[in-house]
């Protein structure tokens, strides 16, 4: 098993070396692939030191199993047929190949079967905010089905990459000193503050992370569910949060929630109000789950419900969903040579 990084220098391509690591992912070479700029970086794998090279249109893939990819959609797009041509399963990062119809978007835990059909051997990556949303949506699925969910999202720093997190803590250390903050990777400054925008607006006033939502969930769940959000970046260095609040066909109440989200695969429940347990970000961040708290009925809606949840967005929202589709190809077979 011979396995690609492409963008291994950024957060999530070192994210990547982590989870393959930690997880002691069955491969037998590592090969690591950046931008010019990132040309020659050395990172430690498993003992042993591997210099990153610069991805090219050539034959370098010719002999990789998987590549996983995260260096941007332009980058993608570009590279999509010189990673795959030769019969390597591209699983990416970005956003450009996830509403194409002959390309599958996966959450292991929700639909890993839907690998099993990749004609252009490309496999997409949801959005973080959608992956750690249908996780713990998929738990109420399956006792009945969703009609609607509403959502609010509280994005950590971290979703913009590593410069975001930088320009976070660099602000928060300059309004300490008394001095004017640094605003370069987000519209408006981060620290102190709530910024109700993430990503460019469309059309119809909603943000293009907020679209995302509403048309992933609908294609992981293979559902018609209407999912309306409002995505917040917040002064939070990692893991996303949410509020949900969801209607379903049928009635579900609370404590049927809280036990399929108990024995949901990839979720972990916290929900203890008398004792103030609930899930945060600050004592999540590193964690492979979608944590759960907070589940109640939803008193404005009919068979309503709300809850809480938390993820790291760059582990299970991106690096980790990744691994998880390739251990599940691997599973079933599907690299036999």
């Amino acid at each position: 098993m011979k396995v690609a990084i492409v963008g291994a220098s950024g957060a999530v391509g070192q994210e990547f070396l982590k989870v393959l690591e930690e997880r002691n992912f069955p491969l037998d070479e590592l090969v690591l692939f950046g931008s010019a700029r990132s040309v020659g970086n050395k990172y430690m794998f498993k003992g042993k030191e591997i210099t990153v090279k610069e991805l090219k249109h050539n034959d370098d893939f010719k002999d990789i199993d998987i590549a996983m990819t995260s260096a941007g959609g332009g980058t993608s797009v570009e590279f999509a047929d010189t990673i795959t041509k030769h019969g390597a399963i591209m699983i990416d990062n970005s956003s450009a190949f996830r509403m194409d119809a002959d390309v599958p978007l996966v959450v292991p835990e929700v639909n890993a079967e839907d690998c099993k059909n990749a004609p252009r051997n490309i496999i997409a990556n949801p959005n973080c905010t959608t992956i750690q949303l249908v996780v713990a949506l998929n738990a109420i699925e399956n006792i009945s089905h969703i009609k609607q969910v509403h959502v609010a999202t509280y994005q950590a720093a971290s979703g913009a990459g590593a410069m975001g997190m930088q320009e976070l803590e660099e602000q928060t250390k300059q309004l300490v000193n008394g001095e004017e903050p640094t605003v370069e990777k987000f519209a408006y400054q981060l620290a102190k503050n709530l910024i109700p925008q993430v990503d460019v607006f469309t059309d119809n006033d909603y943000t293009k992370e907020e679209m995302k939502m509403f048309y992933e969930t609908r294609k992981i769940m293979h559902s018609d569910i209407r999912v309306s959000a409002t995505c917040v970046r917040v002064p939070v260095s990692r893991a996303h949060s949410e509020a949900v609040w969801l209607e379903t066909e049928h009635p579900v109440n609370p404590n049927q929630a809280k036990k399929a989200f108990s024995e949901a695969k990839g979720v972990i429940l916290v929900d203890d109000p008398s004792n103030k347990q609930y899930p945060m970000p600050l004592m999540l961040a590193g964690r492979d789950e979608v944590f759960v708290g907070r589940v109640r009925a939803d008193l404005a809606t009919p068979n309503g419900l709300s809850f809480w949840c938390v993820s790291d967005q760059i582990k299970k929202g991106a690096a980790l969903n990744a691994v998880q589709i390739a251990e599940y190809m691997i599973s079933e077979g599907m690299f036999k040579k």
